[in-house]
């Protein structure tokens, strides 16, 4: 802790010097303001959609992706408010040493959350795929909910080494011995690891429905939105995982606009996707854009009953002597063909 903030001072008092110039400046807080704007509404809603099908279906797979977009919401609020909003944009990164490590520790921990539950979605729909009679006994919602919070505390546990992180846009160059691990061990946890779990899980779960003869038939809603999000993940994280193995071994980024350049745009291209999947959700699940409508709808008529629920409460509530004059008369017709038929003769 010493040693960073001893390197934090000596980078601050030589910040002017061959100190690079915000190249996005304006475009940037626009951006991220618009991103937060229409990404955190729309997790929320996604959030709520996917606990009434989870308590519905008692299915494992809406409780990955209720966590899931949990942690994106954790992400929105830690690194784009908190970090690129109000630290870079209205305090100018001005913030004291000990707020800022805390900060780090949580925007970690959020993003290596949201990667990592998708790892255990990934492998979840693996064995759901490839080991059926196996997956009824070891998937459950109760389990489901440990696995989750075990991640969750793995991911907390993974965040504090990056106390220590330094501010990327202020960071020594050459870097540290520190400095360099935290990079490449940020850049496992977060891209290379996952995305080889990924593409081998996804290659193992297409080739399974390819060979079983109907591969529409088998590929499910769930399936079909795990490929979907992976495969923008590996999109959208690559840029910004190279520019930092870039950043650390040719340029710093506060002595080379072109390389603080490509790290603005690229932060801005994978922060999109924790905006993006409940778009993918609505486009390729039917069942999932059922239930945003249902929610939509009891949030703009709150008093609204179900017609069945209406049903009962009327019948329960109307007294003997009220009935009515089509039921009396089914009665009657009914009485009168027990008691009257030529059988009874």
């Amino acid at each position: 802790m010493n040693m960073s903030d001893l390197l934090w001072a000596s980078i601050m008092n030589d910040a002017d010097r061959d100190k690079s110039p915000c190249v996005m400046g304006t475009a940037a807080i626009v951006y991220y303001c618009i991103l937060l704007g229409l990404g955190l509404p729309a997790n929320i809603l996604a959030a709520i959609s996917l606990y009434r099908l989870a308590a519905r279906t008692q299915k494992s797979s809406y409780c990955y992706l209720l966590a899931l977009t949990a942690s994106d919401i954790l992400t929105q609020v830690f690194v784009i408010f908190a970090g690129f909003i109000v630290q870079a944009a209205i305090l100018a990164r001005e913030v004291p040493g000990a707020l800022a490590h805390a900060i780090n520790v949580l925007q970690f921990t959020a993003n290596h959350a949201s990667i990592w539950i998708t790892v255990l979605l990934t492998m979840d729909r693996y064995v759901a795929l490839c080991h059926p009679l196996q997956y009824r006994a070891v998937s459950y919602p109760e389990r489901t909910w440990k696995i989750i919070g075990a991640m969750f505390a793995i991911s907390l546990a993974t965040g504090i080494p990056f106390y220590w992180w330094l501010d990327v846009w202020h960071d020594v160059y050459p870097p540290t011995t520190i400095d360099m691990v935290l990079k490449w061990v940020h850049c496992f946890i977060i891209y290379f690891i996952p995305c080889s779990i990924f593409l081998v899980t996804n290659s193992i779960i297409i080739c399974k429905l390819k060979h079983s003869g109907e591969p529409k038939r088998y590929l499910s809603k769930t399936t079909a939105i795990l490929l979907a999000i992976t495969t923008v993940f590996i999109v959208l994280w690559a840029p910004r995982t190279f520019v930092i193995i870039y950043h650390l071994y040719k340029a710093s980024v506060s002595q080379n606009w072109k390389v603080h350049l490509a790290l603005d745009v690229a932060n801005m291209v994978a922060m999109l996707n924790t905006s993006l999947n409940f778009f993918l959700y609505c486009f390729v699940s039917k069942t999932f854009w059922n239930t945003v409508q249902e929610v939509l709808l009891s949030c703009r008529f709150p008093c609204t009953q179900s017609p069945r629920r209406n049903s009962l409460s009327d019948s329960a509530l109307k007294p003997l002597g009220v009935m009515d004059s089509r039921k009396v008369i089914l009665i009657s017709s009914d009485f009168s063909e027990r008691f009257h038929s030529p059988k009874d003769y």
